[in-house]
């Protein structure tokens, strides 16, 4: 499984690189992907199509796509838009590493 820790503000900044790293380990074969927003602190709109764009290519068999971490604030927001039912959440890496193994 592949860990991508963020940190500070997921916005247009941030966005591009995030996008860009998914993508490299996707192409590289890889098909679990969890995304670890302990220091993360806000996310916006760019931020959320990138997590919905990732759910979307990581739904088959064997494959995983997960968050967690998430700050109060991430959490609202994901919370706000729908997203908390829909994405794979864990309370921290070890969390996830321990339901899927």
């Amino acid at each position: 499984m592949a860990i991508i820790a963020l940190f500070g503000r997921i916005d247009a900044t941030a966005v591009p690189q995030l996008e860009k790293e998914i993508f490299t380990l996707m192409e590289g074969g890889q098909r679990k992907i969890l995304l670890d927003f302990s220091e993360a602190t806000y996310i916006n709109s760019g931020g959320l199509r990138v997590l919905i764009s990732t759910a979307k290519k990581l739904k088959g068999q064997g494959d995983l796509f997960g968050l967690c971490g998430l700050t109060d604030e991430v959490y609202k927001i994901l919370q706000l838009v729908g997203f908390t039912t829909i994405l794979t959440l864990f309370s921290s890496v070890g969390d996830a590493l321990d339901r899927t193994m």
